[in-house]
């Protein structure tokens, strides 16, 4: 029998070699598995992870229990347990054991919530303010552009190499989750600004780390890679700039990036490519979104919804 140790191990490499997963996913699952071995030593359940019981079946929902009297949020205990349910069935699949104790867990309802968006007038306030006259100003203009225009994820941002760029097809390859290749489009107006910021004020940024194998698109202010929590700056600090006080996030600026497609008229299917969705199921939820917009619309501009509105508050008052 393999200890859990190894157990853990060997799946952490599947994760990583077959399924692809990027290292923050990654580390997401060995925490939650590590998070249950912890539990299962202190409550004396099982010897360890991998030597659970046949008739120990309730250990999933004695788990499940337990998390839920922590202050943890319901997405976060659902996540917890599918964590877990795949490891096992990982371990099964290999025959190191032979039952997953998380199969039949009740897992707790997540809410559906919609994505966040920026409106649009929000959006160009936050171009607007990007002093495009110094280096700083234009490579938080085109960190925008890049962000709002092509939708990509925080993390595709800061990886992002000049060599990806095609500036003859307008083009980009982003390297997404799971090392899952596409290509997304870049509007003509971002690659003449791009142009600028490459040539003229990269370099100057770039100074400043007197390391010029550095191929990265955008630097910090020392002239090293941009982190993630440095966005999460940089865009709070434009906020800021614009006289507001709302909370901003890079993925706030994706999701507008897929709500204002599809609003403009584009198919669902285009815009999963776009996003790197691998399901479209996941394309779907900004949908809902549209739809809500277009029920605002309607109740705010057609007579007779106006005036159902306006008995309806009539008959609260």
């Amino acid at each position: 029998m393999i200890n859990e140790d190894d157990a853990i191990l060997e799946y952490i490499n599947y994760l990583r070699s077959i399924k692809n997963y990027s290292e923050n996913t990654i580390s997401s699952y060995e925490n939650d598995i590590l998070d249950f071995k912890n539990f299962i030593h202190g409550e004396k359940l099982a010897k360890d992870i991998v030597t659970i019981k046949p008739n120990n079946k309730k250990l999933g929902q004695r788990y499940e229990t337990y998390l839920s009297g922590k202050d943890l949020s319901a997405s976060s205990i659902h996540r917890k347990i599918s964590s877990l349910s795949s490891f096992y069935n990982f371990l099964i699949k290999e025959e190191l054991i032979n039952i997953n104790p998380f199969l039949n867990v009740d897992e707790p309802k997540i809410p559906k919530r919609l994505p966040e968006i920026i409106s649009n007038n929000e959006i160009l306030m936050l171009f607007n303010v990007c002093d495009k006259s110094n280096k700083l100003g234009m490579r938080n203009y085109c960190l925008l552009g890049f962000l709002y225009g092509c939708g990509l994820r925080v993390s595709e941002l800061c990886n992002l190499q000049i060599s990806d760029i095609d500036f003859v097809d307008r083009t980009v390859k982003i390297k997404g989750k799971g090392s899952k290749d596409r290509i997304v489009i870049i509007y003509e107006d971002l690659i003449m600004e791009l142009k600028n910021y490459l040539t003229n004020f990269r370099p100057l940024i770039l100074y400043n780390s007197k390391d010029e194998s550095i191929r990265n698109v955008f630097l910090n202010k020392n002239g090293t890679k941009l982190t993630r929590v440095g966005v999460r700056k940089i865009l709070e600090g434009l906020v800021k700039k614009c006289g507001e006080t709302y909370h901003i996030s890079p993925h706030m600026l994706r999701h507008s990036f897929a709500t204002a497609l599809l609003e403009g008229g584009a198919d669902i299917r285009s815009v999963q490519e776009l996003l790197g969705h691998e399901s479209l199921s996941t394309t779907q939820i900004y949908t809902s979104v549209t739809y809500e917009t277009i029920r605002k619309s309607y109740s705010l501009a057609h007579p007779r919804a106006r005036k159902i509105d306006e008995k309806k508050l009539k008959n609260d008052d």
